[in-house]
């Protein structure tokens, strides 16, 4: 039995994107139903266990009031229910785990429970309902617009039917995109299609995307051994090495994203930036009373657990399974690797007092929850940023592209993992960007947007616009504009067209905290 479920907003997808829409959405009035097919709302932040990628102004300008809010949250989060050392609760801008990758490294529990007390009021007063541990299976059209979507899980009966005027994707790979018969692109362009001079030569490779990664958490405790049980595609993992790559995968060499020049990792000390540990590491015992913790803890998202062997998106669901199966045992045989065979400073090997922290992660297998996809179908927009909007190789060192549009802003460099292709990473500089808002209005559809990093976007630009305060920019804006085009009787298309509509909607992001433009003063 299919029951029918009615709300003003159907966010499919509860990531870092969707969050930040349901949050703004209902703050504007709007009754939201999200979906997320873990059990942990939050994505990037929380099921996929990665600690906030951020540029290096993002203490003072450059995200919005609500993930301000977010990061606020986390460390009043951390000062309220842990025993902090004085020096570290004196600390305004606290970093957990002092990991060098971000000025605000921290436990995906910790994201989860914020995530969940900002949406608390709403949830609690019947304006947003979260459907957990639910898929959408099919969606359902009138013409140019989205009628339906049916879900299933979620502690529903069956399958459930929702019905609303607008939907969101904020799922991690655009999955209602196809569903619902949206026009979308995926994989790597030509440089004949955008002319972005690192764009593909020849023909386009739609099924060439960047690696996807199952992070996990681990500490040390020198002394004890805590070796798991041997990987089953373990001698594959130990040997393989891509034609690409300076040595085996599982090794402590890499190379420098930027010049492609080999470097060597270690995993300890964690004072410079080939040490491994201290890259993402979220919890810093030194930063809490002692005994609060037996050892920091870091999150494992490195080089040697890039998957590239083969996308999940578009494939057939055998393939999909065997490739998710296979970037499992990718991280496990890391591990494992480590702890048994990895080469050691005083000659010995292996590690074997690395910990794997199943519960900092809430999984069985100590994997996150979902994988870290970094890259999404991308819907055909009305306006598609390339490179030459927002390279400092095409634009000089000025400044980026300004889009008359802005919902929104930006920073980080294009920066894009080894793909599936077999291709090296693309590390190049970017200008700080705007987010512009064609990008998130579909060539045809109406009444779907994007929410995350399915917006209109290439191979190349989706380098920057993927990261955790863009995505929620994103969303955030999402939500808003579906909440404008309600009260207004408005289509986004006609926002985005038409200049009074296009000032008015400025406006009211601008009231609700969103930066549009970035500062003239601000470093290059």
């Amino acid at each position: 039995m299919t029951e029918e479920l009615h709300a003003d907003l159907v966010i499919i997808g509860g990531g870092t994107g969707g969050c930040a829409a349901a949050l703004a959405a209902a703050k504007m009035g709007l009754t939201v139903i999200m979906t997320e097919e873990t059990p942990w709302i939050g994505g990037q932040l929380t099921s996929q266990a990665v600690p906030p990628d951020e540029h290096p102004w993002i203490e003072q300008f450059g995200c919005t009031r609500s993930y301000r809010r977010f990061r606020d949250g986390v460390r009043q989060y951390y000062r309220d229910y842990f025993p902090l050392t004085p020096e570290a609760r004196a600390n305004v801008q606290l970093n957990p785990g002092n990991g060098w990758v971000s000025r605000l490294c921290h436990e995906p529990r910790a994201a989860l429970a914020v995530l969940r007390n900002l949406l608390a009021p709403y949830v609690h007063g019947g304006r947003v309902t979260i459907l957990d541990r639910c898929r959408a299976e099919s969606a359902r059209t009138a013409g140019d617009d989205v009628a339906s979507v049916t879900v299933r899980g979620g502690g529903l009966q069956d399958r459930a039917e929702l019905v609303a005027p607008y939907f969101l994707d904020a799922t991690e790979c655009g999955d209602l995109l196809p569903l619902a018969g949206v026009e979308y692109v995926t994989g790597a362009e030509s440089q004949r299609q955008t002319g972005e001079p690192h764009a593909l030569e020849g023909d386009p490779q739609p099924a060439d995307m960047q690696a996807f990664t199952y992070c996990f958490a681990m500490d040390y405790l020198e002394g004890e051994d805590h070796t798991i049980a041997k990987p089953g595609q373990y001698a594959f993992w130990r040997d393989y090495r891509a034609d690409f790559w300076p040595d085996r995968q599982l090794s402590w060499t890499g190379v420098k994203p930027a010049t492609l020049e080999p470097v060597r990792y270690d995993l300890f000390p964690d004072k410079d930036w080939m040490s491994l540990f201290g890259y993402r590491r979220i919890v810093d015992r030194g930063n809490f009373a002692p005994g609060t913790y037996r050892g920091d803890i870091t999150l494992v998202n490195w080089p040697q657990n890039d998957y590239w062997l083969g996308s999940v998106i578009d494939v057939g669901e055998a393939e999909k399974a065997r490739h998710l199966e296979a970037a499992k045992q990718l991280s496990l045989s890391l591990l494992y690797w480590m702890q048994t065979e990895a080469p050691r400073p005083d000659g010995k090997q292996g590690y074997p007092g690395l910990r794997l922290r199943k519960d900092v992660v809430g999984t069985a297998d100590g994997l996150a929850m979902a994988p870290y996809i970094r890259e999404s179908r991308r819907i055909k927009a009305e306006f598609t940023v390339v490179e030459q909007h927002l390279s400092t190789e095409c634009r000089g060192t000025e400044e980026a592209e300004p889009f008359l549009d802005s919902v929104g802003l930006g920073c980080y460099r294009i920066d894009l993992h080894p793909s599936t292709g077999l291709r090296h990473y693309i590390d190049i500089s970017s200008l700080p960007f705007q987010i512009p808002l064609g990008s998130l209005i579909p060539v045809r559809v109406g009444n779907l947007l994007p929410a995350c990093k399915n917006i209109g976007v290439t191979h190349i630009t989706n380098g920057c616009y993927r990261l955790h305060p863009v995505e929620w920019n994103i969303g955030e804006a999402a939500g808003y504009l579906a909440a404008f085009c309600l009260r207004r009787g408005k289509r986004p298309r006609e926002v985005r067209n038409r200049p009074e509509l296009l000032g008015e909607f400025q406006q009211l992001l601008a009231r609700e905290g969103i930066e549009l433009a970035w500062p003239e003063s601000h470093p290059v």
